[in-house]
């Protein structure tokens, strides 16, 4: 989002807004428009700076690998890229006024013309950092949440990911141009002297914040109603770090065909599918991916969609193996199921991209990752480990069913009806005054039917 400003004129006794600096900027900006390194086709040429603590070169060179694929993905082009080790942020300017120019030297050099910062900035500390390097800027947060809506396509989706982007937006917008501060005049009979520019951005955002919230919470209603149909099947959720192939194992279990492709944040929409054959007993839900240091803000705007993991029966979370931090990977979803109230839900762990590892991980150390959970090896791309890796999650969901042999009279109709809608029906046998059925179902499930068949043979 760009805001242009005109400047104005000032009393000559009250200090200039821009302390003077209105023409150079004015230059500077117009200098940048004309370089031959600005965007091309309406992407912004990037220098990405990764900041952080690393404690050897593969950790440092995966987090760099990560925001560069996430600039990547919001359709932006790097020009140029480096890692800074600093372990307590400058407060004004986060990186540093030295080190901010240093940057900036090299970002202009590279023909950039946006500098991304790893790492999750204040509004003043975006302002100064734009002041001190002379080129706009974005952090992290920023650029999950451009992420985030190239890729929503649902309704649902982007009316979330548009919260999140209004909210993130709404505490930077003083100080976005030089007279943004500066009162309307006022008019003819009216109250007051006007709103300023700043005042006027504000309200209208808040206006379109209430009514993105009152279109959330009609679709939250119509969401648990779906979820409230699904209260008899046994669910099993995918979960899981970024693009760790949560979307390709999703269309390898249940042939759903869904967009899968090499890049954080493809998926955003909780897509569910039947994953037995007959009936819709065990049902497998793709949901979105996690991140390490996920806004808060996101977390909050899909409520709803993480409410899936929050009630689902089994928790299958995929593990990218070929990243050299699958580790890390684990840790944050362990974190974020956590903070989302789903750590008690039973686990089912899949270590995924077995075939892009040379040396993999020893059983000891998938087993001792896993905290004692089941786990299985795999690649999505080996159809009978997929089928394989199908029927342990089936059974893993169905470990606390019963299977027993109920006899039930013709005459109970209903019964028979309730049987076939509620439980997983093995085997039929006809005898002289009824059906002697063999059914599978949750404990609480089969004590509902044998009480109600001793009820109709009383």
């Amino acid at each position: 989002m760009k805001f242009h400003s005109k400047p104005i004129e000032e009393h000559t006794e009250v200090p200039l807004a821009d302390d003077g600096r209105w023409e150079q900027l004015v230059a500077h900006w117009a200098q940048l428009d004309a370089a031959p390194g600005g965007p091309v086709h309406g992407k912004n040429a990037c220098y990405v700076v990764s900041v952080g603590v690393w404690e050897d070169l593969a950790q440092e060179r995966a987090q760099l690998a990560e925001i560069l694929a996430l600039v990547r993905a919001q359709g932006d082009r790097v020009v140029g890229y480096e890692s800074y080790q600093r372990g307590r942020p400058d407060p004004r300017t986060y990186l540093g006024t030295g080190t901010s120019e240093a940057i900036a030297a090299r970002a202009s050099a590279a023909g950039a013309t946006l500098l991304v910062v790893d790492a999750e900035l204040s509004p003043s500390q975006t302002r100064n950092l734009e002041d001190a390097t002379g080129l706009s800027v974005s952090d992290r947060e920023g650029v999950i949440l451009n992420v985030f809506l190239i890729h929503a396509k649902s309704r649902k989706a982007r009316i979330q990911v548009e919260i999140a982007q209004l909210e993130y937006l709404r505490p930077r917008i003083r100080g976005i141009g030089l007279d943004m501060d500066q009162q309307a005049g006022g008019m003819m009979a009216a109250r007051g002297p006007g709103e300023t520019a700043s005042e006027l951005l504000a309200r209208q955002l808040d206006g379109r914040l209430a009514e993105l919230r009152k279109q959330n919470a009609k679709l939250e209603r119509a969401e648990q109603t779906q979820r409230k149909g699904r209260e008899s099947c046994q669910r099993v959720a995918l979960v899981g770090y970024t693009n760790a192939g949560k979307t390709s194992l999703m269309n390898g279990l249940t042939a759903a065909e869904l967009s899968a492709k090499d890049m954080p944040f493809e998926t955003l929409d909780t897509t569910s599918r039947s994953l037995t054959r007959h009936g819709g007993d065990v049902v497998l839900s793709d949901t979105v991916g996690f991140i390490r240091r996920l806004p808060e803000r996101l977390l909050a705007s899909f409520e709803t969609t993480l409410a899936e993991l929050r009630e689902a029966s089994l928790l299958a979370i995929v593990v990218d193996l070929s990243d050299p931090e699958w580790g890390m990977h684990v840790d944050t979803t362990q974190a974020v199921l956590a903070r989302i109230g789903a750590e008690a839900i039973p686990r089912y762990y899949v270590y995924n991209k077995v075939d892009r590892v040379a040396q993999p991980p020893t059983n000891d150390e998938l087993r001792a990752c896993s905290r004692g959970h089941d786990f299985t090896v795999l690649s999505s791309t080996d159809a009978p480990a997929v089928a394989q890796l199908r029927t342990a999650l089936i059974d893993a969901a169905r470990q606390e069913h019963r299977r027993v042999r109920l006899f039930v009279p013709y005459r109970a109709t209903e019964l028979t009806t309730s049987i076939y809608a509620s439980c997983r029906v093995i085997e039929t046998m006809a005898v002289e005054h009824g059906l002697v059925f063999t059914i599978e179902a949750a404990s609480h499930v089969i004590a509902q039917i044998q009480k109600a068949a001793k009820a109709v043979q009383a």
